[in-house]
């Protein structure tokens, strides 16, 4: 009983008639205005599920879920179970509803990660065979059709042939006996053919008179020469209709047969219709998804720019005042927290708020606040919220506030979920509530929530507030949470007593005279009455009495609580600022980011590009190359021809390579604690030795030292160092004859030793020269040198080294020997 009042309080009944408007379906209509409340958090979680699958559909699709087609035929169902005989209007609705399920189910079944809607839909059963059937037998309009059956066919022919005859005999009267009728007509009264004949000549035409006008004047005449075949009409109609009444049955007994499966494809529809009704309120309130939290685990309770639904749907649709979201913030610890403030500062909106959130996630609905929304699953929602125009003052209001709070204590004691049935409720044992163990048995329901609207006002102050602090006292050991808004002081220092207490007030501005409907946290409310009654024109000398009957202690209670206020307002001033800051630190960053990746992509293209072009001009230059091998291939080269291809290509050389840029005028040389440059590895390092015989000096960037080539390192100011003048190694052998075919550097006769150590790469180099037919390009990259001076040292004392020297610039440079073979 309880549950249903605090429904009544927090006006939820309203809540579920704005959710029927987002229903497309009367049955979804319907069900959202009587919404159950789940009993356990696996039920909200499932709700909240389909409503979040739904939401994510909609978002893909172009025109929504369509619902076209599905009525209600519950009461269809129920009377084809009974052997009552459906007509054309109800077997149509039952197709239609058929059609409409299956539409559903496939557009579902062509979406993906939609596993909760998916498992809704795959057990449902369409029967498109009975919907054929239905569509066979009924027309558009609900008529029984002529194909239905044979017999029916039949009989609607000889149903036209007797009315043809009946027309063409009456037309022949009418002709025949013009000047005693009334007007050229024919008629029908009842099922019988007529026509309008003048009254003082009827015994001109006789027969029997149906009906008469009005005035007298006319009378409706079935001539006797017609009536034999009015009876044989009569006959025909009767047996159509008894056909029509088979075949509707027929098509009953069908319905009738598969009515389990029509009942589930009904509720899964309203399942499906209410979840999409959910789905569309909750994006026109602007909600997000809830997610169910558990306090035990520290977890705060977070509600960030929380909107009254109610007040939202009145600022959109009844242009209302614009809603001020409430920041509910509410430590794990906190068991009770008192509401202070002046009166219509929004301290009851605030309560009725929560409550209306708790109760929206409970059902499956999004919660109109910021994200990230986090509150507790509450299996109630208790609460006492007095409506101080509607409530007799003094006596009546407290003993109204005693006999509810007594439900609700009642409630919290036994368990008794009160579904307003008038009846006490027996627990389900195959369906237990789920708890929260916190304490044993001392918290006999650790999981209500319970808003309490000026507790303990309505008698003796001194009395009102003891018995406020006992009932917080309690309720802090019997729910998982209380908001109470009250007038009385002596609740603020409940607080600084006991850890399980928070203060929070409903800002006032001394200068407007009004609340703002801000809620304050961590600040008691302080009495504002002696302000507004000497901003409101009470004589100041009245307002000084007042201030001594209150006390000093009073007083300077209300300056510290006033420099808390202003303290406050400055922190969220400065705190905006920073908000303000941030943003626009971020607008800058994707400013920023946005032309950095502009950039890359131009890059990108711009590489792209020139690499197509490169390789464009390999394959041309290897073309010419493989028709210059070509012609030497042909025959014994002579020293002339070698000499015609080696001069071929370096024009290819020439041609394809690109030009070197022009080297800055080289005059610098490093000498031993100068500070150079290594472009190579944009590092800036210290010179610890001068450059040898071989133009290397060893430098030392950071804790790494090393040795480079002076080419490789440049003065600060992007001089060149001087090339150091070294003659090349005499061969040790005779040269190559004049004649020798051009050396030509290729994949074969090139071996990669970077990385290597010296005593790997000697036995790599001498399998390498002992299967080479020509000179061998060995690549030894720079380093430390060591690995180049083990490769030389090698080539110097092997057998078939003929001599080896540095490879061409464009062939790696120092960083590339080339060893040639005897």
């Amino acid at each position: 009983m309880i549950q249903s009042e605090t429904l009544e309080l927090l006006e939820w009944h309203r809540l579920c008639q704005h959710l029927a408007t987002f229903a497309a379906t009367k049955l979804g209509a319907t069900a959202a205005r009587h919404l159950k409340i789940p009993d356990s958090q696996i039920q909200s979680e499932q709700l909240l599920e389909q409503t979040k699958e739904v939401y994510q559909l909609e978002s893909r699709l172009t025109t929504g879920l369509s619902f076209e087609g599905i009525q209600d035929i519950g009461d269809s169902l129920e009377r084809a179970e009974r052997s009552g005989v459906l007509a054309g209007e109800e077997l149509l609705a039952i197709a239609t509803t058929l059609a409409g399920a299956r539409n559903l189910r496939r557009v579902i079944d062509n979406q993906e990660d939609l596993p909760i809607l998916t498992d809704l839909v795959a057990d449902l059963r369409t029967y498109p065979e009975l919907e054929q059937e239905i569509h066979r037998c009924i027309d558009e309009r609900a008529q029984v059709t002529d194909r239905a059956s044979q017999k029916l066919g039949e009989i609607r022919t000889d149903l036209r042939r007797v009315r043809s005859q009946i027309t063409q005999k009456l037309q022949n009267i009418l002709q025949a006996k013009s000047g005693a009728v009334q007007e050229q007509l024919i008629t029908q009264r009842g099922d019988r053919f007529v026509i309008p004949v003048k009254a003082p000549q009827k015994d001109a035409i006789p027969g029997i008179v149906h009906d008469t006008s009005t005035s007298g004047a006319t009378l409706y005449v079935e001539p006797n020469s017609v009536v034999p075949l009015g009876n044989q009409l009569r006959q025909i109609i009767r047996r159509e209709q008894a056909e029509e009444e088979a075949i509707r049955r027929a098509l009953t007994e069908l319905v009738a047969a598969v009515k389990p499966d029509l009942e589930r494809l009904l509720a899964i529809a309203t399942t499906l219709d209410l979840a999409t009704a959910r789905s569309r309120y909750s994006y026109w309130l602007g909600a997000n998804p809830p997610r169910f939290i558990q306090r035990e685990d520290n977890e705060i309770i977070t509600l960030r720019n929380l909107r009254h639904p109610l007040l939202v749907w009145q600022q959109q649709h009844e242009q209302g005042q614009p809603v001020v979201p409430v920041d509910l913030l509410i430590n794990p610890l906190i068991r009770v927290v008192t509401i202070t403030g002046p009166n219509t500062g929004g301290k009851t909106v605030t309560l009725k708020t929560l409550g209306l959130a708790a109760l929206m996630a409970k059902v499956g609905l999004f919660v109109p606040a910021r994200e990230p929304v986090e509150i507790p699953w509450f299996d109630k929602v208790l609460a006492d919220i007095g409506d101080e125009q509607s409530l007799q003052q003094s006596l009546s209001t407290f003993s109204g506030h005693i006999r509810r709070i007594s439900r609700i204590l009642e409630a919290l004691g036994t368990g008794d979920l009160g579904l307003g049935t008038g009846e006490k409720e027996i627990p389900n044992p195959q369906s237990p509530l789920p708890l929260i163990p916190r304490g044993g048995p001392e918290f006999p329901n650790p999981q209500s929530l319970v808003l309490l609207d000026e507790v303990g006002a309505g008698t003796d102050p001194v009395e009102g507030s003891a018995l406020a602090i006992a009932l917080l006292q309690y309720l802090a050991n019997h729910a998982q949470l209380t908001i109470a808004t009250t007038h009385f002081g002596e609740l603020k220092a409940l607080k600084y007593e006991d850890d399980r207490f928070e203060n929070a007030s409903v800002e006032f501005d001394e200068s407007t005279l009004s609340p703002t409907y801000r809620l304050l946290w961590g600040i008691p409310g302080r009495s504002n009455a002696l302000t507004i009654a000497l901003r409101l024109g009470l004589k100041p000398e009245v307002v000084e009495q007042a201030k001594t009957q209150v006390g000093e202690a009073t007083d300077e209670v209300n300056q510290v609580i006033a420099g808390l206020e202003a303290q406050r307002r400055r922190q969220e001033t400065k705190a905006a600022e920073a908000q303000s800051l941030l943003q626009q630190a971020e607008r800058l960053y994707k400013q920023v980011s946005a032309k950095a990746a502009s950039l890359e992509e131009r890059e990108s293209s711009l590489r792209a590009s020139q690499e197509i072009a490169v390789q464009q001009a390999i394959a041309q230059a290897k073309g010419e190359i493989a028709q210059v091998i070509r012609r030497l291939q042909k025959g014994t080269p002579t020293a002339q021809e070698a000499q015609q291809a080696t001069n071929a290509l370096n024009q290819i050389g020439q041609q394809y390579q690109p030009a070197t840029p022009a080297k800055p005028k080289a005059g610098f040389m490093p000498k031993v604690g100068d500070r150079v440059r290594i472009p190579k590895l944009g590092q800036i390092a210290d010179v610890i030795t001068a450059p040898d015989e071989d133009g290397e000096l060893s430098v030392r960037f950071g804790l790494m030292k090393m040795n480079v080539k002076l080419e490789d390192v440049e003065s600060l100011d992007g001089q060149k160092a001087e090339p150091v003048v070294k003659p090349k190694p005499v061969p040790t052998a005779v040269t190559p004859p004049p004649q020798s075919a051009p050396e030509i550097r290729t994949s074969q006769n090139t071996i990669d030793l970077r990385g290597k150590r010296v005593a790997d790469a000697e036995y790599i180099l001498d399998k390498a020269i002992s299967e080479a037919t020509g000179p061998v390009w060995i690549i030894h990259g720079y380093g430390t040198g060591k690995l180049r001076q083990g490769v030389h040292a090698f080539l110097q004392q092997h057998s078939r080294v003929n001599n080896y020297e540095p490879a061409e610039q464009a062939d790696g440079g120092s960083g590339v020997t080339v060893a040639h073979i005897k």
